[in-house]
């Protein structure tokens, strides 16, 4: 069948559940490797003595890796195809998960991770522009709703086993086990994902690629995207990155596999995800969007409550509102652009994870000032403030 003749695939198609199983298991095996360190934060700042902020540093230079990685992986995902990046994604994320286990140098820890972290970017930087090239326009959202709720899974999942395996054997054998579980994932993938029918190389020089990329950034529709994906982003990991400090404080003292089962709260971005697909069929994708910005922030009110159920309940309403907003904010940028999608994939997942940063990183001395009612207060409002302002921006035509 000529290229001419051939259809993007539909749910009809047993290609389109081959893509959907294969990113699902690649992104639930990116996100677990990705954050599979954020519970481990305070054993690492007693292993290791070094403050919350320093061990904060095993998520935020991996982060900052992936930051790299998607820049330059974007450009050649515009060049070379997009299955050959998400395989060698899970590959690279795999080998240090079997090398970090026999450092006892934190500083050899987190230079690992930030390799890390360039290999993890394989996937993000490909698997969405993959995604709209090979699927009907009618059922992408479904497709990148599925592939998004992977996500949430894998972050859930990686968080809750780390505490689990740290507290009845040790994040050394829990790293192994990583390991194991990628290298499983990578001959899945070579197994199942199909090969590329639409994608066209781009011939263009890496200059022009840049000028792709400043063009991206000159398209206020964007900006407001990338805006939005850092703020909420950063109320996001800022919450479970001092959640596991908060408490085993008074009044609460809990032991860290009991805090890991907090996790499971992503649970509601997996359902999250595909309920706010199927919702931006039937209504106004914005409207959809904003709603589960303003759970989000619910949910985080909720954390200033001392009474553990009640903070069960905000932490389900922070991963529902915040899967909802996020999985269609992504799906949202490859109905914004025509050319260059791998490159503005790339810039939206820069902003965000430049939230995750900022979350894991830079709000260690409002935590120490202001304690965890100041941090979670500040979070809250902080993209409540930033729709108001883009708002008020519309209504007067900038």
């Amino acid at each position: 069948m000529t290229l001419a003749l051939q259809q993007p695939y539909t749910p009809k198609d047993r290609s389109f559940w081959q893509i959907t199983l294969s990113l699902t298991l690649a992104s639930f095996f990116i996100f677990a490797s990705m954050y599979a360190v954020q519970p481990l934060f305070p054993v690492y700042v007693e292993e290791f003595n070094i403050s919350i902020s320093a061990a904060s540093l095993s998520l935020s230079l991996t982060i900052t890796g992936l930051i790299v990685g998607l820049i330059v992986l974007g450009f050649f995902s515009d060049r070379h195809g997009r299955t050959s990046f998400i395989k060698a994604s899970v590959a690279g994320a795999t080998i240090p998960f079997l090398i970090i286990p026999w450092t006892d140098s934190f500083f050899l820890l987190i230079c690992l991770r930030f390799i890390q972290g360039v290999a993890l970017a394989g996937l993000p930087a490909a698997a969405l522009a993959y995604l709209h090239e090979e699927i009907d326009s009618g059922s992408v959202h479904v497709a990148t709703a599925l592939y998004i709720s992977s996500n949430a899974l894998g972050g859930m999942v990686g968080r809750v086993m780390a505490g689990t395996m740290t507290d009845f054997f040790s994040w050394h054998t829990y790293f192994y086990m990583l390991g194991g579980l990628g290298t499983v994932m990578f001959l899945l993938m070579l197994r199942l994902l199909p090969a590329s029918r639409f994608f066209e190389s781009s011939e263009l020089s890496f200059r022009h690629d840049l000028h792709g990329f400043s063009y991206h950034l000159r398209n206020p529709r964007l900006l407001l995207i990338f805006g939005l994906g850092i703020i909420f982003q950063t109320s996001f990991t800022g919450v479970w990155t001092y959640l596991p400090f908060h408490l085993q404080e008074a009044p609460f003292f809990l032991s860290l596999a009991t805090i890991s089962l907090f996790y499971f709260a992503y649970g509601l971005g997996v359902v999250g995800s595909p309920l706010a697909g199927w919702l931006a069929g039937h209504f106004p994708l914005s409207s959809v969007r904003l709603t589960g910005i303003f759970v989000l922030c619910t949910g985080i009110f909720l954390m200033l409550f001392d009474a553990v159920w009640i903070i069960s309940i905000g932490l389900a309403l922070l991963c529902l509102g915040f899967f909802t907003a996020h999985s269609l904010t992504a799906s949202s940028i490859g109905d914004l652009v025509t050319h260059h999608k791998g490159s503005a994939s790339s810039l939206y997942l820069v902003s965000y994870y430049i939230g995750v940063v900022t979350g894991s990183s830079m709000l260690g001395p409002l935590y120490n000032s202001q304690g965890w009612p100041g941090l979670m207060i500040f979070l809250a409002l902080l993209p409540l403030i930033y729709i108001i302002i883009v708002r008020s921006k519309v209504k007067i035509g900038n």
